[in-house]
């Protein structure tokens, strides 16, 4: 039921981004991580302005002699503002730079395996599939949204509020796996179901992937470039696990 390696699925982000070295991948780097800088900048921007409104409403009715808590509260704010920017910006990034993440999967398979792949064969294909990509990404979202909320209303039922935290790890890892592995299985027409079964056939290792990928998407900066590592990671993935399971 439970097979796989955590450890060696964590290992496939590192090797995702070892492989965005490659020259040849550059060029197709470019527009997911400006638009994955373009979406945090943006929401950093009117975030970090709503706060700062609202600190100067929280503090302009509390007594002079508590100013002292805008040293305390301040790098709280911020540190939270970040984080959450980094998730929104990912997950905004991910549904517009879809078609680009998988011309990006689909050049990083070539170049791993040799082989071409028939897909979307460069940029003005990926313009032309993003109503298509659009689709699939709203197919995860249909997917995902039972989960979260299942793991929402069990977040309020004692005892299980107490491990509430380790499930919506597991559900984010699992997401994540699910969100990146789609790219270069959907270059190799396989389903979105195809998708589900392949994974659950290594379960630890792609919730090792998904959940390495799901707590650096959280770190600022790091996360412009975590998006193409992780579909590169996926790649390598799929080429050296999932593909011999399907062929079996």
């Amino acid at each position: 039921m439970f097979k796989g390696n955590p450890i060696k699925g964590a290992s496939y982000l590192w090797q995702g981004f070892q492989l965005l070295g490659n020259p040849k991948l550059r060029l197709f780097l470019l527009i997911p991580i400006l638009i994955n800088t373009i979406i945090f900048a943006c929401l950093l921007f009117y975030t970090l302005d709503y706060i700062n409104s609202w600190i100067d409403s929280f503090f302009g009715w509390i007594p002079d002699w508590l100013n002292f808590m805008d040293w305390i509260i301040w790098p709280f704010l911020i540190t939270s503002v970040l984080l959450i920017c980094g998730y929104l910006s990912t997950i905004v990034a991910i549904l517009i730079a879809s078609p680009f993440n998988s011309l990006l999967a689909e050049k990083a398979e070539e170049l791993l395996t040799g082989q071409p792949v028939d897909s979307l064969e460069g940029f003005y294909g990926a313009i032309r599939s993003f109503p298509l990509s659009i689709g699939r990404e709203l197919k995860k979202i249909l997917y995902y949204a039972p989960l979260l909320i299942t793991i929402s209303v069990l977040s309020f039922i004692p005892p299980i509020t107490l491990i509430a935290p380790l499930l919506w790890f597991f559900l984010g890892a699992w997401m994540m796996s699910v969100q990146y592995c789609d790219y270069p299985l959907e270059n190799n027409c396989k389903s979105f179901d195809d998708i589900k079964y392949l994974l659950r056939q290594k379960r630890l290792t792609s919730l090792g992937f998904g959940g390495i990928v799901s707590l650096i998407s959280a770190i600022p900066v790091i996360n412009f470039v975590v998006m193409p590592a992780a579909v590169c990671g996926a790649v390598i993935y799929w080429c050296e696990e999932l593909k011999s399971i399907e062929s079996t």
